[in-house]
């Protein structure tokens, strides 16, 4: 695979920001009750109404509750407070869970871990004592759904270069899984990033392989690439969880998350 120096540019811990290689309901009255009638036409009382401690006290207070006849209660649900984790050599930060529901397994790594437990389970049985280059197959060979963020940590960084690194990267990856090159199919994935988009610090580029085997690609939110293929979905994972990954590190860390799951 073949080696630049875009160590200089982007953080490889984080898959790793680019890496060498790669570039990550109210009741309804009826109108009588409205009119203050009841059945027979005539006016109908008012029900006394039974004031709770915190209204009299709010009453006292000269404060008004809110909509006039309910006391504000503290709320029973309160949000889902996100968790980051922090990559130390950089200081960038990753939430521990996506707005979908992908976990992260490794630093700028996530997966649907519900869909990779239920293939794990069902070709493994049980959980082995260490991660096994066969489950790590496993995860690349499937489609489930998975992520991979990459941040970049400096704001000298073009589009061109991303996408040149990148290429070069998965074209790579392709080769070593089918033994000869199709460059065509790896430019599919950055081929349509225009070189207007501007990458700063902190500019985030996503890449996810969707179930059916799409290779989706964002950079700075916006999508640039959907693409349907087994085998550049295969090669993607591949160059993270493969035999030669970009970060063994990170590999192995998202090797002890897999065994978690049985």
């Amino acid at each position: 695979m073949p080696t630049s120096t875009m160590d200089d540019l982007i953080s490889k811990t984080e898959m790793i920001e680019i890496e060498p290689t790669t570039g990550v309901a109210i009741k309804a009255e009826t109108p009588r009750e409205e009119k203050g009638l009841n059945a027979t036409g005539e006016k109908s009382a008012e029900e006394p109404k039974i004031e709770t401690a915190e209204e009299e006290e709010m009453r006292n207070s000269g404060k008004q509750p809110i909509d006039g006849d309910h006391v504000p209660k503290e709320e029973e649900k309160k949000e889902e407070k996100v968790h980051f984790e922090t990559e130390p050599k950089t200081g960038v930060t990753f939430p521990v869970k996506l707005d979908d529901g992908k976990q992260l397994n490794a630093v700028g790594l996530y997966a649907d871990n519900a869909r990779l437990k239920e293939i794990l389970e069902s070709r493994f049985g049980k959980a082995p004592t260490k991660p096994t280059e066969a489950m790590y197959q496993s995860v690349i060979d499937s489609d489930a759904g998975m992520r991979v963020r990459l941040v970049i940590v400096f704001s000298n960084l073009t589009m061109t270069r991303v996408r040149k690194n990148f290429d070069e990267g998965l074209g790579a990856s392709i080769k070593k899984l089918t033994g000869g090159k199709n460059d065509e199919l790896a430019k599919k994935v950055m081929g349509e990033a225009s070189d207007d988009i501007k990458l700063t610090s902190g500019s985030v580029v996503e890449i996810s392989r969707l179930p059916g085997y799409i290779l989706q690609t964002k950079v700075v939110g916006e999508v640039v690439s959907k693409v349907e293929s087994e085998l550049l979905c295969r090669a993607f994972i591949n160059m993270y969880l493969g035999d030669d990954p970009f970060d063994k590190e990170a590999k192995d860390r998202f090797g002890m998350s897999l065994i978690t799951l049985f």
